[in-house]
């Protein structure tokens, strides 16, 4: 997609959500379900993903680890809000996006009460290659930032409510 193609679709989107601000607010929805053994199977739109323990709490490696998942969501939402607005911009860029996040698995398995459970730390980095100066590559990070859903999620922590319902 290029820079015109792009605003030729988001700009109807844009003027419709200036309208009627509230037309601007989706859900979006994950469904999975219990699967054999210590597993879950959740549907990602295009396969079902099966989430396990990860070796480091037990499991054996075939499944995936939903923190490894976080992840990927992370990196993906960072790539794809980069490459929108490297293409709004007119900027060429091609590179790597990198997450890594420090997990004590002795919280999650209830060895150590103090030692928290969830990702402590979590570290994203872009290495880029453009022919564009380090300032736009700096504004193109930042901007990034600004918009990346799963970032800014993460950053402001939303409320999330947990209840148990019928199937």
């Amino acid at each position: 997609m290029d820079r015109i193609s792009l605003r030729e679709v988001q700009e109807p989107l844009k003027e419709q959500y200036r309208e009627d601000p509230g037309s601007g607010v989706i859900v979006l929805r994950a469904h999975g379900d219990l699967g054999v053994g210590i597993t879950c199977s959740v549907e990602t739109g295009r396969a079902m993903a099966e989430a396990g323990l990860h070796p480091a709490t037990g499991g054996d490696g075939s499944s995936l680890c939903s923190g490894d998942m976080l992840l990927q969501a992370l990196v993906a939402c960072a790539g794809v809000t980069l490459r929108a607005v490297a293409v709004a911009r007119g900027i060429e860029v091609s590179g790597s996006i990198q997450a890594e996040g420090d997990l004590d698995v002795r919280g999650t398995l209830g060895v150590d009460r103090d030692a928290p459970v969830g990702f402590r730390d979590i570290r994203l980095n872009f290495v880029l290659e453009s022919n564009a100066d380090d300032s736009d590559l700096d504004a193109l990070i930042a901007t990034t930032e600004r918009y990346c859903v799963v970032l800014q999620t993460l950053l402001r922590s939303p409320a999330i409510s947990v209840s148990r319902g019928a199937l």
